[in-house]
């Protein structure tokens, strides 16, 4: 699934102007996301390959990437390569093999594994956004699990300092398949302790049995991934429904974004 995915998304870029701005991640142009999927799948070919023990370590390994070429033809081949040298630690290492990611409750393969499966996917329905052509199917499987990773991952990750503080209890609904997720969205706060500047970011978890939801958000579960990572679902895919705070929260949570 990496492989085909990210093979689509290098595709459509290289007859895109490189110049085109991504509508999902607006920082970028076509160039810059191709490059940064190239920039994703080296650093962790060589976290996997090299299984770093230290910040440091993994530091050096960021810090390791060269400038980008000046064009797309270019970015081409040093994309291939670094998908090839992902995908062949993957096929050798076991997911419950230990490597370093930064979720902290989860340093396996498997994380790796998981998390650049459902990037490759966004990734290229973000070319295909840029591109203006039609945004291909999301396999049912990778959908369920990207919103999983959402929920578990990416909406829930705080620092340990900060405070928190929930505020809507709400319901995602896949309907196409009848799979749910219930979810408490708020938001963390505080000081980082190093920096001394003042955060206030948007977070969800899993709420827990018994939880009763505030909204619901419901849609096919590809369209319901697409919406939950702030890939632009088709319009009138997504519906939600509920009471005015828990559209609130929602709505800033899906803001705040993901790239």
């Amino acid at each position: 699934m990496i492989a085909q995915e990210s093979d689509r998304l290098a595709e459509v870029l290289a007859q895109t102007d490189p110049a085109a701005r991504v509508p999902t991640c607006p920082d970028w142009d076509a160039a810059a996301l191709l490059w940064h999927v190239t920039g994703v799948h080296r650093f962790w070919a060589d976290v996997l390959a090299q299984d770093p023990q230290t910040e440091a370590e993994v530091g050096a390994l960021e810090q390791g990437g060269s400038e980008p070429p000046g064009s797309i033809a270019e970015i081409v081949p040093l994309r291939a390569a670094a998908t090839a040298d992902l995908l062949a630690q993957l096929r050798t290492l076991p997911d419950d093999a230990p490597r370093w990611s930064w979720w902290e409750p989860d340093q396996t393969v498997g994380f790796t594994r998981r998390m650049q499966t459902y990037e490759a996917t966004m990734h290229r329905i973000d070319a295909e956004l840029t591109a203006g052509v039609p945004v291909g199917p999301v396999a049912a499987g990778v959908a369920a699990g990207a919103i999983d990773h959402c929920v578990d991952v990416l909406w829930a990750w705080k620092p340990d300092w900060a405070e928190e503080e929930q505020l809507a209890i709400v319901e995602l609904v896949a309907t196409d398949t009848d799979q749910r997720w219930l979810v408490e969205i708020g938001h963390w706060f505080g000081t980082g302790p190093e920096s001394g500047n003042a955060f206030d970011m948007a977070m969800a978890v899993r709420a827990g049995e018994g939880a009763t939801g505030a909204a619901t958000i419901s849609g096919p579960a590809a369209q319901l991934s697409r919406w939950a990572w702030g890939r632009h679902p088709e319009a009138g895919a997504i519906a939600i429904e509920g009471t005015a705070d828990a559209r609130t929260a929602i709505a800033r949570l899906i803001e705040q974004g993901i790239q």
